[in-house]
């Protein structure tokens, strides 16, 4: 075993693994050293993924939202492997709506993805976790800055970062670390699966995106991944209840 890895022997869950910034974030986890079990809602899509990662890889379909799901999954982990050290809470959506056509059913939807689904997924993990486990909640700079359209969203992931602050405090003494990593503008696949964009829409937003940003571009989903490797591994061992924007300075302006 190569002892330079920094996520040698671990055993690690990322949900909404199958694409996008969880996709990346596997594959850095693999080449780190950890086994990682991989999660989201459609089998074929996690097939392709866990070809493309290769190595020590295991998905499980299943949908963060349903409690049913959450339970199969953490239950194939504790029958394969018995425990779980890291978990990057990733699994997530959004939709751009304008305040006045918001309805009840778009708030449903995406509170009970990324709210429900990220609380009930860390819930169920705490079983399998001991001393020394680092979790890793997906936020937004979106949480901190006024985007148009984009209200519900926005809401879910300020959500997620009071969710650190107060289980940073509930999980005192268990050793278990509760961090945010808050991404940029990080062009993904799902800018058409669940944004609806298309590619000229893409480069538009990429553009302006990248005049508000101090670094002067848009991120990559690796530059994510590698951020939370660090809040994954005993590099960040004294950083807990943090929120990491990795965005090029975009929310710091």
């Amino acid at each position: 075993m190569n002892t330079t890895q920094k996520l040698a022997g671990k055993i690690a869950l990322v949900t909404g693994g199958s694409s996008g910034l969880g996709l990346a974030t596997a594959k850095q986890f693999v080449a780190e050293g950890a086994h990682v079990f991989i999660t989201g809602r459609h089998q074929g899509e996690l097939d392709a993924a866990a070809k493309e990662v290769g190595g020590s890889i295991t998905a499980v379909q299943g949908d963060i939202a349903k409690l049913d799901d959450l339970d199969r999954l953490y239950a194939t982990i504790k029958d394969e492997k018995g425990r779980l050290d890291i978990l990057f809470a990733n699994a997530g959506s959004g939709e751009f709506v304008a305040l006045e056509q918001i309805t009840e059913e778009h708030f449903d939807k995406f509170f009970g993805i990324n709210v429900k689904g990220t609380l009930f997924t860390v819930q169920r993990a705490l079983p399998l976790m001991s001393v020394g486990g680092s979790i890793v909640i997906n936020g937004s700079m979106v949480s901190v800055k006024g985007v148009p359209g984009f209200s519900v969203y926005a809401a879910t992931k300020a959500a997620l970062r009071s969710f650190a602050r107060t289980w940073i405090v509930d999980l005192k003494g268990r050793g278990i670390r509760v961090n945010v990593v808050s991404p940029g503008t990080i062009v993904t696949p799902a800018y058409k699966s669940e944004l609806g964009m298309n590619d000229e829409q893409i480069e538009e937003s990429k553009a302006q995106a990248a005049a508000t940003t101090p670094l002067g571009r848009t991120g990559t989903p690796d530059e994510i991944a590698k951020a939370v490797v660090f809040l994954a591994s005993d590099d960040s061992s004294f950083v807990n209840g943090i929120e990491l924007f990795v965005d090029g300075g975009a929310a710091q302006i």
